[in-house]
């Protein structure tokens, strides 16, 4: 696998951005947990690994662009950064095409389409659910419940999610 390769080049992309960094690196951590949990075949697993290094790569040009972090302009900028990188890293079009959709999809779910898409929005709110401070409120708990219930599917990710936000007030 080359996610190693994947990894080094986003850390350099980002810099001194340890918030992005570390960000990213807990996604890629759940979304290779569960993919791998959840028996992905192979190629399908690489393609969802890469897929999460990457998935927020459109942030730097979007804040720098529309001085916002709003996942719409991370969708509308992610894919062409994403595809130079994976295309200097020499990946095979049909998985730089892939990872492009992910990344212009990602904050989109409403119509979820394969595996990898939805293990990446799972780890991905797994991350934010935290990070976002959701899970330090009632009100919180709820959305949490709400995000369950229309998000997760993947019986790992449902478990991780319960496990961590969930069990002390199911």
């Amino acid at each position: 696998m080359k996610t190693d390769r994947v990894i080094t080049a986003m850390i350099e992309y980002f810099g001194s951005d340890k918030k992005r960094i570390h960000h990213f690196l807990k996604v890629y951590s759940f979304a290779k947990t569960i993919g791998e949990s959840d028996n992905l075949l192979p190629d399908d697993q690489e393609l969802l690994e890469i897929s999460a290094i990457v998935h927020d790569i459109g942030i730097k040009a979007s804040e720098e662009k529309y001085n916002s972090s709003a996942g719409k302009y991370q969708e509308l900028e992610g894919p062409p950064v994403a595809a130079v990188i994976l295309k200097k890293l020499e990946f095979p079009a049909p998985v730089t095409e892939r990872v492009a959709y992910l990344i212009g999809h990602h904050h989109t779910y409403d119509k979820i389409e394969g595996m990898d898409y939805q293990i990446l929005v799972e780890a991905d709110f797994l991350v934010n659910i935290n990070e976002d401070g959701l899970d330090s409120s009632k009100q919180g708990l709820d959305s949490i419940r709400k995000i369950k219930e229309n998000i997760f599917k993947t019986k790992t990710g449902t478990k991780i999610l319960e496990s961590i936000y969930l069990s002390k007030v199911n």
